[in-house]
């Protein structure tokens, strides 16, 4: 078999090389999508308010996920969108960006690793119990690496791990230990 073009002829080998170079951009293409979605849906407060469901779990995570950070350990989706609420729900508002994406196919599983700058802007009550001005913020710097997995229902992650590399201002009043630990440790 061959394809042919006005200009040339692609022979079966030429043609199944680029297919196989097509499906490894679109699976790359796929993965980047779903650390955009993560980062993206940390952030966006749906109508209605309540950031995170079950839906949203589902969409980005398998059922035996491990998550990592330096607030905590989270393992299996079940408690998860409240966890991230938890989380979360102690800033005003936040905006968390992606860079450097390093994504290594192997079939089916993908390693993921990429730079993020976290800014977490605190509550009028934190502002307030600080004496601080509006837009008092905590930013963050750090890497996420984990592995992502090809499901039906297309790619998710199975395991992610967050590093704080520095950090910038106070953190929220209530911290856990682990996220006490991981301050200090900066």
């Amino acid at each position: 078999m061959t394809v042919s073009t006005a200009r040339e002829t692609v022979g079966v080998q030429e043609f199944a090389a680029l297919q196989a170079r097509v499906g490894v951009l679109a699976d790359r293409a796929e993965i980047t999508g779903l650390i955009d979605r993560y980062l993206l849906g940390l952030d966006v407060v749906p109508a209605g308010g309540g950031r995170f469901d079950d839906a949203w779990a589902r969409s980005l995570f398998t059922p035996d996920v491990r998550i990592t950070s330096p607030v905590g350990e989270h393992e299996g989706i079940d408690g998860l969108a409240e966890s991230e609420q938890a989380t979360l729900a102690k800033f005003e508002r936040t905006q968390h960006m992606g860079a450097n994406y390093m994504i290594d196919l192997a079939g089916d599983r993908a390693t993921v690793r990429w730079n993020a700058l976290m800014t977490h802007v605190h509550l009028d009550s934190t502002r307030e119990a600080r004496g601080t001005a509006p837009g008092d913020r905590f930013t963050v710097g750090g890497t996420f690496t984990g592995e992502a997995v090809r499901t039906s229902e297309g790619w998710r992650f199975r395991h992610l791990d967050v590093r704080a590399v520095w950090v910038d201002g106070q953190g929220p009043l209530a911290l856990t230990p682990k996220a006490e630990e991981t301050l200090q440790s900066l």
